[in-house]
């Protein structure tokens, strides 16, 4: 195809555009894959190719043969996808990492307030430990605990009282730390 027959598809003849794109969709194609190494992507860049010369025909001034426009063009778009697919990895890799360092110093963060809670539960009294380590770590009820240690329900539920209002005072900043860590990490991930 020369530069008279460029002229009849800038002037938007598309029998002439026909033409043009069943010559040289094949070997576009298989150039393309040489770079790209994916044929549905070539086949997708051959065709967006294809479809800017149609748009732009018009205002398009051709220097060389049509031929060495189009593989040139096919070739400049492909270096594009290229450039962009990498673009893409060096962001997701850099989300992971981001996420990877956030999983970590959260779990760091949640190590270091359960020692935090496991130190002001041994602070406690022997009888008041006791009893909140019955009702939250084996999950007994007031009346099962009363039981077992031969004390009133009134007993236990005024020590739990007791208890959780120490934990709550003692480690209400690191509570308020955790959760804004948390919500922190939600925003990373």
């Amino acid at each position: 195809m020369d530069r008279l027959d460029f002229q009849y598809i800038k002037n938007g003849d598309q029998k002439a555009f026909e033409e043009l794109f069943r010559a040289y969709y094949p070997s576009l194609c298989r150039f393309a894959c040489g770079y790209l190494k994916d044929m549905s992507q070539s086949e997708d860049t051959v065709q967006a190719v294809f479809v800017k010369l149609w748009e732009k025909r018009e205002s398009l001034t051709i220097e060389t043969s049509l031929k060495s426009y189009l593989f040139q063009a096919v070739k400049n778009h492909s270096f594009n996808v290229l450039k962009h697919e990498k673009v893409k990895a060096d962001h997701q890799s850099f989300q992971l990492l981001n996420a990877e360092k956030a999983s970590e110093e959260h779990d760091l963060e949640t190590n270091e307030l359960a020692n935090l809670i496991n130190q002001k539960l041994a602070e406690l009294p022997e009888k008041r430990r006791e009893i909140f380590l019955m009702s939250r770590e084996k999950g007994l009820k007031y009346a099962e605990i009363a039981e077992k240690l031969n004390i009133s329900v009134k007993t236990v539920e005024t020590q739990m009282s007791l208890a959780l209002k120490y934990l709550r005072q003692e480690l209400k900043h690191a509570i308020l730390l955790a959760v804004v860590l948390l919500e922190w990490v939600k925003e990373i991930l």
